[in-house]
């Protein structure tokens, strides 16, 4: 077992995931729009890495079905992005939201071992909502949202690690950072130099880019690497 200063842990499918089936969430999100469906739940995470940083939830949205249409390679009316990005919103509820197996456990034992912080890629007013919904608002010595007006842009950019490690005082070697997310989570922790944890909800990493320093199933193996 190792031993850290710090832990930090993203938010969305690593302490969280929806209550909602996200492909019912989509299909209801066309519905409203009134559009014939063209992505699936998997086409709109592939397209995350590649969208540009957005200042709210409704322009992340926008960006993220414009990306998606584009790559459909169908013919589709310019306007439907912006329709579909504005009924995905309304029909996402962040306060719908459970902890992911062993979630909460993890965080328990965290907060024993030591400093704990929360690094995500979302604005604090949703972020927070969904914090609340989980009773878990208070459980961090540091939470770190994006907040591109304020330089802190989203993951893999060094400024949420750079703030959340500057806040509890540690250095990148006595720090972990645990995510789902490859891209964001794994690449950006090993930029820093920090230990990196990957809940390997998609497969193995066999050939993937960014390797972690740990692969987890699911946080309920958190216990053998802290």
């Amino acid at each position: 077992m190792s031993g850290y200063d710090a832990i930090c842990f993203d938010l969305d499918h690593t302490l969280c995931e929806p209550t909602r089936a996200p492909a019912a969430l989509l299909e209801a999100a066309f519905d409203r729009a009134g559009c014939e469906r063209f992505c699936t739940p998997a086409d709109l995470r592939a397209a995350i890495p590649d969208l540009p940083t957005a200042e709210t939830d409704l322009e992340f949205y926008e960006h993220l079905f414009t990306e998606v249409s584009r790559r459909a390679e169908r013919d589709i009316d310019p306007n439907v992005p912006s329709r579909l990005a504005r009924a995905y919103r309304e029909e996402t509820d962040p306060t719908a939201v459970q902890f992911r197996p062993g979630a909460e456990r993890a965080l328990e034992r965290a907060r024993d071992h030591g400093q704990v912080a929360l690094i995500t890629n979302g604005g604090r007013e949703t972020q927070t909502q969904k914090l609340q919904a989980l009773g878990i608002e208070d459980a961090f010595d540091v939470r770190v949202f994006t907040e591109p007006s304020a330089g802190i842009h989203p993951k893999p950019d060094a400024a949420p690690f750079e703030h959340a490690l500057s806040t509890l005082e540690a250095t990148p070697d006595g720090a972990i950072h645990i995510g789902d997310s490859l891209h964001a989570d794994v690449a950006g922790a090993n930029a820093m130099g920090l230990d990196s944890a990957w809940i390997a909800t998609d497969g193995g990493v066999e050939t993937a880019e960014h390797r972690p320093t740990y692969e987890l199933a699911s946080l309920e193996a958190f216990e053998t690497i802290v």
